[in-house]
């Protein structure tokens, strides 16, 4: 796959506060990465440099190979940006506004046209084409944000919380357009919805204190939890400590946690190994009364806290 999002060691800084600090990594077509990190990480700091919008303290952005500072119009031609907040003329209708930034995309006449008709439909405003935006709500003005950033069917898509204040079935829609379009695109998508991320994204990159802290797939991410591939225990209390005993024997028991009156057990493994096999087998062969013994698994959201919690935003540094 071709790497069309090229980050070297990009640094901004606002005086004496470093928002980013020596950020690199790559995008590649088929790719979409969610884009993590506490308020004040340097996520939107990111993505403007990203898209041209703000000039780097240090290092460089390259979109489809062109650098976004050297090579702005090819780099831009290929990039389509949906920022925080989605600013739009509010006096506009939004087939007015998409038609203004196709036009100052280069479309004119019956392309033009096309354009406009397939944002519309890809971004589902048929119902409010002719109103104008500052009289929409918060879900539709996001809306018309992204079909703007769709209007040139871009090759790189940066998505700054796309699905803010959209109700869940908008935010479905959006996730499954985002599925389809990501096999020809290179796609950041930045959100606080962790469950958005593990749905839509085959990436992600935390940031925190300005700097990467962590990269890889959800699911590899989500296996940093301890409590992943732990498994609970349910039986008869009188049991409880027979099991505990035969339990803590078996190979790979890190440690065995018990509930409130005893009968629940949770047992962690050493390193997210599998041990529901051996511990089915054994529940299967004692007289413990078990109703229910099922598998725990990790949760991005609590490596998101692990991570980023003892690191503060430089802005309060």
């Amino acid at each position: 796959m071709d790497d069309m999002i090229a980050i070297r060691n990009l640094t901004k800084r606002f005086g004496a506060i470093t928002a980013v600090d020596d950020v690199s990594f790559n995008v590649r077509r088929g790719e979409v990465l969610g884009f993590l990190g506490p308020n004040g990480a340097g996520k939107s700091t990111t993505m403007k440099m990203l898209a041209g919008f703000l000039a780097p303290s240090a290092g460089s952005a390259a979109v489809c190979g062109f650098d976004v500072q050297q090579q702005p119009i090819q780099a831009k031609s290929r990039l389509g940006y949906l920022p925080e907040g989605a600013p739009a003329y509010p006096d506009m209708t939004p087939r007015g506004f998409l038609g203004f930034v196709a036009a100052v995309r280069g479309y004119d006449g019956a392309e033009r046209a096309k354009r406009i008709a397939i944002a519309v439909e890809r971004a589902n405003l048929q119902d409010v084409l002719e109103q104008p935006i500052d009289t929409l709500s918060k879900g539709f003005k996001r809306r018309v944000g992204l079909a703007q950033a769709l209007i040139h069917d871009p090759e790189v898509l940066v998505l700054d919380e796309p699905t803010d204040g959209l109700d869940p079935n908008q935010k479905f829609e959006v996730r499954r357009l985002i599925e389809t379009m990501a096999a020809d695109k290179a796609i950041i998508v930045s959100t606080h919805i962790l469950e958005e991320v593990e749905a839509a994204c085959t990436r992600v990159i935390i940031i925190a204190g300005g700097r990467v802290v962590a990269d890889g797939t959800p699911a590899a991410l989500a296996a940093r939890d301890p409590i992943h591939n732990a498994v609970l225990v349910r039986l008869a209390p009188a049991a409880a400590e027979a099991a505990r005993r035969k339990l803590r024997a078996l190979d790979g028991v890190k440690t065995i946690d018990a509930g409130e009156d005893g009968a629940a057990l949770l047992v962690r493994p050493v390193d997210g190994r599998s041990l529901v096999a051996e511990i089915g087998a054994l529940a299967r062969s004692e007289p413990w009364s078990v109703s229910e013994l099922r598998v725990e698994h990790g949760r991005l959201e609590t490596v998101f806290r692990q991570i980023t919690g003892g690191l503060a935003p430089k802005a309060a540094a």
